[in-house]
């Protein structure tokens, strides 16, 4: 299990819980990203042909995952753009990502949901004892 990534969605309310799961930190980032994305469209009807770099830098690990799902948000709304994939590297309390995507297509994407930012709710980033890394928040939709 150690080796597989998970990216899925968890009831909570009227709002939508995101979750990463992955063997490395930035990993489990990537795959709470790629959950965050699913929430608005069929990640795999996305064309991943244009890139956005992130940075966030924070005192925590789930601080860290706090920016970066919110910088992901910010980032699809200004741009008016769905993301498809992720990368992500962590050093110490920086965060260096890209996002790949393309402009929103109502048609093509059918978006469900605008999100509007990551919350403090159900906030953690924490490593399994099967050594799996755990990336989780709410997000406010």
């Amino acid at each position: 299990m150690a080796g597989t990534l998970r990216a899925e969605q968890f009831p909570h309310g009227a709002d939508i819980g995101v979750r990463g799961a992955g063997p490395t930190m930035a990993a489990a980032f990537e795959a709470a990203a790629i959950a965050l994305a699913a929430s608005v469209s069929d990640v795999g009807a996305i064309n991943t042909t244009s890139e956005v770099a992130i940075e966030c830098e924070a005192p925590s690990a789930s601080l860290l995952l706090f920016d970066w799902l919110n910088r992901l948000i910010y980032e699809m709304a200004v741009r008016r753009m769905v993301f498809g994939r992720f990368s992500v590297v962590i050093d110490g309390s920086r965060l260096q990502g890209r996002a790949w995507g393309e402009a929103v297509d109502p048609i093509r994407h059918a978006p469900a949901v605008e999100p509007k930012g990551a919350t403090l709710t159900a906030l953690k980033v924490e490593q399994g004892k099967d050594g799996v890394w755990i990336a989780q928040c709410v997000i406010d939709v």
